[in-house]
């Protein structure tokens, strides 16, 4: 009763935005992930019709856009661990901290779920590189790795501002 007593008094108030933006960043990031991978996957499947042994690299190549599901996964926990979501202190959560906690989580949100699309379509690409010119399927990957960056700058964005408030 206490519970929805605090919450009926706004008590709760920066933990939900905290909590939701904890959540967007898992969410998003995991969500961009999943379309990443699923165009990657696409495109490999249609080249592994024609050659089934080309099935470790097309798998390497479809797992690189998985990551930023990971980063977002990682930045969900970061937070909902700093807001005190699993020691049970979030209870006196301010409004200022839970905006905080938001912001915090929002570089990882847009540019996990922004950046898993574009590596995604990167991978698709460059699995079309190890279709037509297998020797040089590493091309691919190392433009892959160019639109990871941005997903780890992302990440350290969203870290260094939770590990600070």
């Amino acid at each position: 009763m206490e519970f929805i007593n605090a919450i009926m008094n706004g008590q709760f108030t920066g933990l939900a935005i905290g909590l939701l933006g904890a959540g967007l960043a898992a969410c998003l990031a995991g969500a961009g992930s999943a379309r990443g991978t699923g165009v990657a996957g696409e495109a490999g499947a249609g080249l592994l019709t024609q050659d089934p042994s080309k099935f470790g690299k097309v798998m390497i190549m479809q797992v690189i856009p998985g990551t930023q599901g990971l980063y977002g996964l990682v930045v969900w926990f970061f937070a909902i661990m700093q807001m005190g979501v699993l020691d049970g202190s979030a209870v006196n959560l301010s409004f200022i901290d839970g905006c905080r906690y938001f912001a915090a989580c929002l570089p990882m949100a847009i540019g996990g779920g922004i950046s898993a699309v574009a590596q995604g379509k990167v991978a698709a690409s460059s699995i079309n590189i190890l279709a037509k010119k297998p020797d040089h399927w590493s091309k691919g990957m190392i433009l892959c790795i160019t639109v990871e960056f941005y997903a780890i700058l992302s990440l350290l964005a969203s870290m260094l501002m939770l590990l600070n408030i």
